[in-house]
């Protein structure tokens, strides 16, 4: 508004809205509001910079309490309290350039275009990550923060900057290690593994599984070497080795050295020097999962690091972990292109090698959707494209049953795959996708003349009778396009499509299948229920309306115990069933069955007032009509 009304014309007030609306000529209002903060009596403007120092080149937006604890941060001992200013005191300092995100009560900047004009102007923050770094670390080095327990799992609300300074130090320090940045840090990772900002890190960064802590929650063996593998610091590594505070070949409780967490987070730098510092094993598995460092520069796709790892001579490419996963297997997994053409460059690897579960990489890629590493595999003769795992998967099951259609389609080009294959319970590729209401794959595999369209599965299910429980209209439509598939055709328990349709509520469906003249919509199942008693016992009214609307439906048709569908609705409570169906002059409401039940003793059993009521109403009802087993008590 100031730089607005700073024009002296009319015009140019207009003008400078039209830009500023546009996203035009911001530059100039925030010099000015930035001026403006400059020129704030006393220590403001100091605070005011700062506030938008941190905001805006912070790893992750800070949380209000966060920010006023690391501004309340001054060369001293231990934390004073009275030092930290107010969110108040910060949003009036910074001139409305920052606010608070009420929904997570985080700071952010006041619109994107200021983190490109402040990114843009370098100046205005000298040297911001070593300043950060030294905030982070002096925090950690309180004497009441190094006095936490490690058995917390979180940090206390009372020292509450502890989570981000634990997490993110490392990140700033490897961007610019100044010397007090340097003896802060090597102060923090002198007994490390005791420390509080250990516990943080690995609980923040690493998944709960592969977190290296003893059975006290202790990260046990998590030296500062360790910690300075993690963050990628270079100087802190090699100030951590030439005074013998650290020991390359020393494990963490999980077994991983400093070259495992240095390969697994991709820090290139500390690897080498790490490599070349003394003669170890570099190849060493981890004592919990088996994992070399080169599985875990695989799986989160280091490209530099894998090269570098290969270089070595005692370093096996198609080592398996403990669960027969090879380097090859992550990054097929994971998706990573050109690690997976690094290691196929190898001749010492076997580009099929199935895991423990016979899933091999091709397998995994294609459950994955990693159309790339998929067309990088099947370039290799020795890889099998149709191969199951041990529960007789292929990869093409798996790409149809995810909705992977690019996978698909390049697996189907191959004349080595058999797109009808069965696989566990002897589902096919085309019934996986017409559950799941994959269309696209759907067509795909009705194109080839080599795929039954009504191939049963180890139920005598249908690719149909799965789409009709799970309510794919779509994939319904296509199926009966074909000829070739009955659209009545009843499984093990002589359910039909539209029996599964009708027990499940799927409205669109039961309407497209009861348009067919060849789908009987009273045909029973095996315990003699249709599909209006299936509607029914499961409170679908729309599908209820739906059946009772044709002049083929029995309304009051009993099943095998001789329950009716009003029965039904009423043992499990669907007032608005039973409505329906006591509309209907062709429905008997007192109808027992086998064991002489009402619809009206059903209901009062299971305390269902509303359709205790309904029948009620109907002349000659009997609340208490007891079934065979109460008379014969009685008697």
């Amino acid at each position: 508004m100031d730089a607005i009304l700073g024009e002296i014309t009319l015009t140019r007030r207009r003008k400078k809205l039209d830009d500023m609306t546009k996203e035009q000529g911001l530059g100039d209002a925030y010099t000015g509001t930035l001026s403006r903060i400059q020129a704030l009596p006393g220590s403001r403007s100091k605070l005011g910079m700062e506030v938008l120092m941190w905001v805006s080149h912070a790893e992750r937006p800070l949380r209000v309490d966060e920010l006023c604890h690391a501004l309340g941060v001054e060369g001293s001992t231990d934390l004073d309290i009275g030092n930290i200013p107010a969110i108040e005191t910060l949003l009036a300092c910074s001139l409305g350039l920052v606010v608070v995100e009420k929904s997570s009560s985080t700071i952010r900047l006041v619109h994107h275009t200021l983190q490109e004009y402040l990114s843009n102007n370098t100046n205005l923050f000298p040297n911001p990550h070593s300043i950060m770094a030294e905030v982070c670390l002096t925090y950690l080095n309180f004497s009441c923060v190094r006095s936490f327990p490690l058995a917390l799992r979180s940090a206390p609300s009372t020292a509450p900057f502890v989570e981000y300074a634990s997490c993110y130090w490392g990140t700033h320090a490897r961007s610019d290690t100044t010397e007090s940045v340097k003896t802060l840090a090597l102060r923090l990772l002198d007994g490390y593994d005791k420390h509080i900002s250990s516990k943080v890190l690995l609980l923040h960064g690493v998944r709960a599984e592969e977190q290296p802590f003893d059975g006290d929650g202790v990260p046990t063996g998590f030296t500062g070497l360790h910690g300075a593998a993690y963050f990628g610091c270079l100087k802190l590594t090699v100030a951590l080795l030439e005074a013998n505070k650290g020991d390359v070949q020393a494990t963490d409780f999980h077994g991983n050295t400093a070259i495992a967490w240095a390969s697994r987070r991709g820090n290139e730098e500390v690897l080498r020097v790490l490599l070349e510092w003394s003669e170890v094993h570099s190849d060493a598995r981890s004592s919990a999962y088996g994992s070399a460092p080169l599985l875990w520069a695989a799986e989160n796709g280091h490209e530099g690091v894998v090269r570098i790892l290969l270089e070595r001579k005692d370093i096996n490419p198609d080592k398996r972990d403990r669960r027969g996963r090879t380097p090859l297997w992550w990054a097929s997994k994971s998706g990573h292109e050109r690690v997976v053409r690094i290691l196929l460059e190898r001749e010492d690897i076997e580009p099929d090698k199935p895991d423990r579960w016979g899933r091999t990489p091709l397998w995994w890629a294609s459950d994955s959707g990693h159309e790339g590493v998929v067309r990088l595999l099947l370039e290799r003769n020795d890889v099998n494209p149709d191969k199951q795992d041990l529960v007789r998967d292929t990869p093409l099951l798996e790409a149809s049953y995810f909705g992977h259609e690019g996978v698909v389609r390049i697996l189907l080009e191959r004349n080595d795959v058999n797109p009808d294959k069965p696989g566990w319970f002897r589902v096919t590729p085309l019934a996986w996708a017409s559950r799941l209401g994959h269309e696209g794959i759907v067509k795909m595999l009705l194109e080839r003349n080599d795929v039954n369209p009504d191939k049963p599965d180890f139920c005598l299910r249908t690719p149909l009778s799965r789409a009709s429980q799970s309510g794919r209209e779509g994939v319904v439509r296509i199926l009966l396009e074909r000829n070739n598939v009955s659209p009545d055709k009843p499984d093990l328990f002589r359910r039909t499509p539209l029996s599964w349709a009708s027990q499940s509520g799927r409205e669109g469906v039961v309407r497209i299948l009861l348009e067919r003249n060849d789908v009987n919509p009273d045909k029973p199942d095996l315990f003699h229920r249709t599909p209006l008693s299936l509607a029914s016992a499961n409170g679908h009214e729309g599908v209820v309306r739906m059946l009772l609307e044709r002049n083929d439906v029995n309304p009051d048709k009993p099943d095998l115990f001789r329950q009716i569908p009003l029965s039904w609705a009423s043992e499990y409570g669907h007032e608005g069933v039973a409505r329906i169906l006591l509309e209907r002059n062709d429905v008997n409401p007192h109808k027992p069955d086998l064991f002489r039940r009402t619809p009206l003793y059903c209901a009062s059993k299971n305390g269902h007032e509303g359709v205790v009521n309904l029948l009620r109403e109907q002349n000659g009802a009997n609340l208490f009509e007891p079934h065979w087993w109460r008379r014969t008590r009685r008697r």
